[in-house]
């Protein structure tokens, strides 16, 4: 007999009667969670995969280089699952050229700013601990902008909402009503702060999908329900830094992760998706330990080249070490990098192009930028916009 995870509740939503579904709250009950043998192969391959991603991120010089990398990648693609048409050089073209934002940019650079504000919070012995105030904060920052200002950035939705669908009536899911989330959400926040004997990585897997099932705001719960998933693997110890970009799995399994999810609301199957989501956990940390070897290899084979070089000079050499954080530049953003005159940033610039580090990438004789394609190339995988879609 399936495990039930919720009931069903009869709310009034655009003018018709919907079926609201209300969740259990968590851990899993009657029957409990069942971890079988097969759960806890895929629970040790990605937990084995988290600790290999954590030496990866101990061995190389600079740590910064592939937080930085990293959670702009995971932020692009959170934003691309929801419809952001924006790439990953999008976003690299802004932050170096310091161009207007585009409404799709802009979501990009608000899930950085609300992920940079919620570790700073928990890294702080002043700053708010995981809860529901936290996500609020962030969900403040996530909104930001045109897109988000009528979609009650910060707050709790007072409205019933719906997902998929033209209308209630024909919606795929109908989250619980405004009235129950108060209840649902203090029980929520409990259970992260609760001694249970399932194994973290687990729990990260449960509350994600009890945070989707609840879908709190009236917009933005994907992006938040995932940043959660990076806040967690970090507050819980399972990572030092926020080096998983778990939302490319997600993207590439779009159709099994919604499916996975339903499942669980309508016949109550935990273990299928804790099955799935441990199996993107070890993918993608697999997949970001071999991506950081390449980077690595790629920098120190580069400054390599670069240090041969017949115009190699102090200042190319210190550009070429900012390239990991700075992969597009201009001729102003490298006079502020290395606090140097337009005539020497030129020169340096000119230097890494010749050592074929740098390519131009306007075609334009004024205002030109220029690029770390080879860098760029091997990070941005997984980052593309899905055109057909």
């Amino acid at each position: 007999m399936p495990r039930r995870t919720g009931r069903y509740e009869s709310v009034a939503a655009g003018g018709e009667k919907v079926e609201a579904f209300i969740p259990f709250d968590l851990p899993p009950a009657r029957p409990a969670l069942a971890i079988d043998e097969r759960l806890t192969r895929r629970l040790w391959r990605a937990e084995q995969a988290l600790v290999r991603l954590d030496l990866a991120g101990d061995i190389v010089p600079s740590l910064d280089w592939f937080i930085y990398a990293f959670v702009r990648k995971e932020a692009v693609i959170s934003s691309q699952i929801e419809g952001t048409q924006a790439s990953l050089v999008d976003l690299l073209t802004f932050e170096a050229e310091e161009r207007p934002l585009n409404a799709d940019v802009e979501e990009v650079t608000n899930y950085l700013d609300a992920l940079a504000y919620a570790r700073d919070q928990l890294a702080s012995k002043r700053g708010l601990p995981l809860s529901m105030r936290l996500l609020n904060e962030a969900h403040k920052r996530l909104m930001r902008g045109a897109r988000g200002s009528n979609k009650q950035p910060g707050e709790v939705r007072r409205s019933q909402n719906w997902i998929g669908g033209s209308r209630p009536g024909n919606a795929a899911y109908v989250p619980p009503p405004p009235d129950k989330l108060p209840k649902l959400l203090s029980e929520f926040e409990k259970y992260i702060h609760a001694d249970d004997a399932l194994p973290k990585l687990v729990r990260v897997g449960l509350l994600h999908v009890q945070f989707e099932t609840i879908h709190p705001y009236l917009d933005g719960n994907g992006r938040i329900g995932r940043l959660m998933i990076a806040l967690l693997l970090e507050h819980w110890g399972l990572l030092k830094s926020p080096l998983l970009y778990l939302s490319l799995f997600f993207k590439r399994q779009r159709e099994e992760y919604y499916r996975r999810l339903n499942l669980v609301r309508l016949e109550g199957d935990w273990e299928g998706w804790t099955d799935f989501f441990l199996d993107g956990v070890a993918v993608i940390s697999e997949e970001a330990i071999a991506s950081a070897r390449e980077l690595f290899s790629l920098v120190n084979a580069d400054r390599a080249r670069m240090l041969r070089g017949e115009s190699t000079s102090v200042s190319a050499a210190r550009l070429f070490e900012q390239l990991p954080r700075h992969p597009m530049l201009t001729v102003a953003s490298v006079m502020k990098l290395i606090g140097a005159s337009k005539p020497t940033a030129s020169r340096a610039i000119e230097a890494l192009v010749e050592a074929d580090i740098l390519a131009e990438t306007t075609g334009k004789k004024r205002d030109r930028s220029f690029a770390y394609r080879a860098y760029i190339e091997r990070l941005r995988t997984g980052t593309e916009l899905d055109l057909a879609r």
